[in-house]
């Protein structure tokens, strides 16, 4: 879908603006489509947090963020000067109702106080329903308002309900952008037109072509300094309920009627309520919960989760892997594979849809299966592993190769961030790649029996090594199936 060059005025406000979030993902996304001319001269960008800072204090933090998370390419010191004079601070703790909410009055209803307004909750979840309280009473919302907010929302159905519920108080639903980066990420998007703009792939997407799914979100890092949030959420709260789920969604749906937001929403909606429940005796059998232990990677000595929290015992996951079953006729006994972890063997987010095996073939050796390789990170692309005559061989030797599209340079432009193209949608509207209040439920629903049946110890913590791809209970999860994860395929 064509993005506009032009939008209307608008303020984006953010709160927890000293965070991290702000100054790796936020200033960096606006100020590319700062850059490709997307911010109408007036745009003010307003960060808020409790720390007193000065308009200045805050514009240097932004310097020294966009020097750090710029492409050396994209800066120039003319062009961050310029984008930084859209740049204001203002000192509030958006939870107390008793804070210097006259400064934020004042700024916001000068002469731009027809302008949209995004309100960027960039805090814990647990405070979004005090912060739309204030906004609330300090007649901050207007009709053009909309609020955008982090995942997760919530750590359970009963926290997300709540947080829901009392952030809807203020606003109607289409003013509330629920944000998945992944999502916004262009080779999920990328999903779409694969499967709907290709009838050679969408004719074949069901459980009469397709013998399982993976979906993998890999990271190498550790928990680093986000070891306090980490170790109260773990994996399956941090990466499986919103990130894996959307993905998997966007994989499994049946053709919307339209690209409307609703539309294409009620079709994930849709595959969220067909998983089928998990039962105690599913968790033992289908689910694996496992942390990385100590381990040299690349020469190097890498601490344990333990070590890296400073603490003796955690009954916190890092790493997870999930037999899903979709209850649809399009995918009935098809399993999907859902894996993520930190300290793995390499950083990737990825789908690969592998083909069933031919019933007969016509050579004497046997034919693999193809298989579809979507990178959604690093390196975005698709590939089509197929067999081919072997031209070093005889007639009847097939080898596999691979029908490689890299997108970056096939279409010789930078691939945007995630948060650029989603900022702007929030800004004009569109909540066509935000979810909805009944897809967090739904999700949550589907989750929390693991994260019960996990918290009553029915399956052990298992450990694995850092830099290797977890624990040796993941790759049984698959032979139980006869399947294996692809990159033990040789």
């Amino acid at each position: 879908m064509e993005k506009p060059n032009s939008y209307s005025p608008f303020d984006f406000i953010i709160f927890g603006a000293t965070g991290d979030l702000t100054t790796r993902k936020l200033l960096p996304a606006l100020y590319y489509r700062f850059l490709d001319n997307q911010l109408p001269g007036n745009t003010r960008i307003i960060g808020t947090a409790r720390s007193p800072l000065s308009d200045e204090d805050f514009r240097n933090r932004a310097r020294d963020g966009l020097n750090q998370f710029i492409r050396e390419e994209d800066r120039t010191p003319e062009k961050i000067e310029d984008f930084v004079k859209h740049i204001y601070y203002v000192s509030l703790d958006g939870a107390d109702p008793n804070g210097k909410w006259a400064d934020i009055e004042k700024l916001l209803n000068s002469d731009q106080a027809n302008a949209i307004r995004i309100f960027y909750f960039a805090t814990a979840p647990r405070l979004y329903g005090d912060i739309c309280d204030n906004l609330s009473n300090h007649k901050l919302l207007t009709k053009t308002t909309r609020v955008v907010l982090e995942k997760p929302i919530g750590t359970s159905l009963e926290t997300a309900e709540e947080i829901n519920s009392r952030v809807g108080k203020h606003l109607p639903e289409n003013h509330i952008f629920r944000i998945d980066h992944y999502l916004g990420k262009e080779t999920v998007q990328n999903i779409l037109a694969l499967r709907f703009a290709n009838p050679v792939f969408e004719r074949l997407w069901n459980s009469d072509s397709i013998d399982y799914v993976e979906i993998t979100a890999a990271e190498t890092v550790g928990v680093g300094n986000r070891g306090g949030y980490y170790d109260g959420a773990g994996a399956l709260r941090d990466m499986v309920q919103n990130h894996l789920l959307q993905v998997l969604c966007m994989v499994a749906m049946d053709p919307p009627i339209s690209l409307n937001a609703d539309d294409l929403r009620n079709e994930k909606l849709k595959v969220l309520r067909s998983l089928k429940p998990m039962t105690d005796e599913m968790i033992q059998t289908d689910t694996v919960r496992g942390q990385y232990t100590a381990n040299t990677v690349d020469g190097e000595a890498v601490p344990s989760y333990l070590e890296e929290l400073q603490k003796d015992k955690s009954n916190t996951e890092t790493f997870v892997a999930i037999k899903a079953q979709i209850n649809t006729s399009r995918w009935t006994g098809v399993p999907f594979y859902l894996r993520t972890g930190k300290r793995l063997a390499e950083k990737t987010s990825e789908i690969v849809i592998q083909f069933k095996k031919s019933a007969w073939s016509l050579f004497p050796t046997a034919s693999e299966p193809n298989r579809l390789h979507i990178r959604i990170q690093p390196d975005e692309g698709v590939s089509l592993s197929m067999q081919v005559k072997d031209p070093s061989k005889s007639h009847t030797s097939l080898r596999s190769t691979s029908i490689d599209i890299a997108f970056s340079p096939a279409f010789h432009i930078r691939y945007p961030d995630s948060y650029e193209g989603l900022i702007m949608d929030a800004v004009r509207g569109d909540p066509l790649l935000f979810i909805r209040r009944d897809e967090v439920d739904a999700a949550w629903k589907w989750i929390e029996p693991i994260l019960d049946g996990w918290a009553r110890e029915i399956i052990p913590m298992s450990q694995y090594k850092a830099g290797t791809w977890g624990p040796q209970e993941s790759e049984q999860l698959l032979a139980r199936d006869g399947h294996v994860w692809h990159e033990n395929i040789t």
